[in-house]
């Protein structure tokens, strides 16, 4: 597992950083929410302008008219720009970007000059226009301000989700590792050559599970390391061990959190089929409806127990991974079912965090 890069906490400013701290202001949302912005701090400013019974409508849309076309069109040269701006050093990138959004004040208001004289406070145009800059500078500065910390914060985050996931992985990987050494050792003395070729499965299923550090894979990825740990199963269980696969067909394709499907495969053999005398057979159905990806697994366990054993650690790391990713989004349910075992887990894709 490869450490944690130190580019992620550069400047955001900067080429490294891999991401602008200003967002995309050309997103409608963004722009729904700076023309709310607009109108609620025009509708302060008429408001202490205006006498209460007698609400200025005139003040009111002049101010909306000038302020909404320096909003709209800053945010709309800020979107142009973020490419060439996100190749700065962040004090070049604020400057510029404080420039930027000065210029258009003092455009704006030169023109509002010549075909609104009428505007409030422009008797002295000089004054007027000084006052315009020096509104624009404060403002523009706390937005811009307000976007770096939001930006650091989300890499903040970004930063502690994948340490706490590589923390829950590394959790799981020995437990697997151990579980599968017993099984080659199994092996050893009664059948040699099965051994070998587990040993060469066991390498390939760790080749495939280690190679990503991202926290996520495909659907279909997951569905291999579970076959190679279930080839490796069935080399010590033999016929004792039957799986069933009912896989929707764009299940595959999705993304899905890596190591999420085989923890729980490997809880179904070890605390269900290798406990029973007869074997038995697991059931894993994954499905995609659209929105949400579905993985149920059942499982025969010994009679009288209607649960497996072990300290549910499992269970309990692929929850919290689902939840650091998805969020609430995310669910895992496990509970006795028709003479076994059942665990459906379900999250929705576009809601990683």
């Amino acid at each position: 597992m490869q450490p944690l890069s130190v580019d992620k906490e550069r400047d955001p400013g900067s080429p490294e950083a891999g991401e602008f701290f200003i967002p995309d202001l050309c997103a409608p949302r963004a722009v729904f929410v700076m023309v709310l912005l607009a109108e609620l701090l025009v509708l302060v400013y008429s408001l202490g302008s205006s006498d209460l019974p007698r609400f200025n409508w005139d003040l009111f849309a002049r101010c909306s008219l000038f302020v909404q076309w320096v909003v709209l069109v800053s945010a709309l040269l800020l979107c142009w720009s973020r490419k060439p701006f996100s190749q700065l050093r962040l004090p070049l990138a604020t400057l510029f970007s404080l420039s930027l959004i000065l210029v258009v004040t003092a455009a704006t208001s030169f023109i509002a000059l010549k075909f609104f004289p009428r505007l409030p406070g422009a008797t002295d145009s000089s004054w007027w226009m000084l006052r315009n800059l020096l509104v624009a500078l404060v403002i523009g500065g706390i937005v811009l301000r307000y976007f770096y910390l939001q930006q650091q914060l989300r890499l903040q985050e970004k930063l502690e989700l994948q340490a706490r996931l590589d923390s829950l992985r590394s959790r799981i990987r020995p437990h697997f590792l151990f579980n599968t050494l017993n099984s080659i050792a199994s092996l050893i003395t009664s059948r040699p050559e099965s051994a070998e070729q587990a040993v060469e499965d066991l390498s390939e299923l760790f080749r495939a599970s280690l190679k990503e550090n991202r926290g996520e894979t495909t659907v279909a990825d997951e569905i291999r390391l579970c076959e190679l740990y279930l080839g490796i199963e069935q080399l010590r269980l033999g016929d004792r061990l039957k799986v069933e696969w009912v896989v929707d067909s764009q299940a595959p394709a999705q993304p899905m959190p890596s190591l999420i499907l085989q923890p729980l495969v490997e809880n179904a053999v070890y605390h269900g089929i290798a406990r029973l005398a007869e074997g038995g057979t697991i059931r894993i159905n994954l499905g995609y409806d659209g929105d949400r990806v579905q993985a149920v697994l059942e499982n025969p366990v010994p009679s009288g127990t209607g649960k497996p054993g072990g300290n549910h650690l499992a269970l309990a790391n692929v929850e919290q991974r689902l939840h650091a990713t998805y969020g609430l989004t995310a669910s895992l349910q496990a509970y006795p079912g028709d003479g076994g075992f059942r665990v459906e887990l379900n999250y929705q894709p576009g809601h990683a965090l």
